[in-house]
């Protein structure tokens, strides 16, 4: 029996390492590209994150921003008012002193100049043209009601500076 050449044997043997050999690469090569595959797709989703994370990222500085505005905005509306509530003010009352004697008051930290008082003709023509009250004077008047009129229950009062009338209430006499 005779089997051939030793040379065709090898080459026989070598042709079937090769093909193991082949298969096996081929099955190594195909777990790589699904690796690959997987690796591309796992990079794709974490692009995606990074992206998302950078926009909430930049929201998030954004509100930061604006509540950041907001309280600028507020802390100056409060400087202001402080500093408006610090500001010298006329503060005027009418007291009754006695009979048909009133007194206008200034409680306030500032002088009025030029105190005129538009209605209670009484009033009115006793009062100078060019009064002024400072802080914590007193000013006393006299008004008289008549049968027909009497004392008004309230006086317009403006001064330099207060154009808008302001209403003093004129309390009731006393005795």
């Amino acid at each position: 029996m005779d089997m051939g050449d030793a040379p065709g044997w090898v080459g026989a043997g070598l042709g079937l390492a090769a093909l193991v050999v082949s298969l096996r690469s081929m099955r190594h090569s195909k777990r790589a590209a699904d690796a690959a595959e997987d690796s591309a797709t796992a990079a794709e989703q974490s692009v995606v994150e990074t992206r998302r994370s950078s926009d909430a990222a930049e929201r998030s500085a954004t509100a930061a921003e604006e509540t950041l505005i907001d309280q600028r905005r507020e802390a100056a509306v409060r400087r202001r008012q402080e500093e408006e509530a610090n500001l010298p003010r006329v503060e005027f009352r009418i007291e009754h002193r006695n009979k048909a004697v009133w007194e206008l008051i200034n409680y306030g930290t500032a002088a009025a100049e030029n105190v005129r008082c538009l209605d209670a003709p009484g009033a009115r023509d006793e009062w100078p043209p060019d009064l002024s009250v400072a802080a914590g004077d007193v000013y006393p008047f006299m008004m008289a009601g008549s049968m027909q009129e009497g004392v008004p229950s309230v006086l317009r009062v403006v001064w330099e500076g207060q154009d808008e009338p302001i209403l003093l209430r004129v309390p009731p006499r006393i005795g």
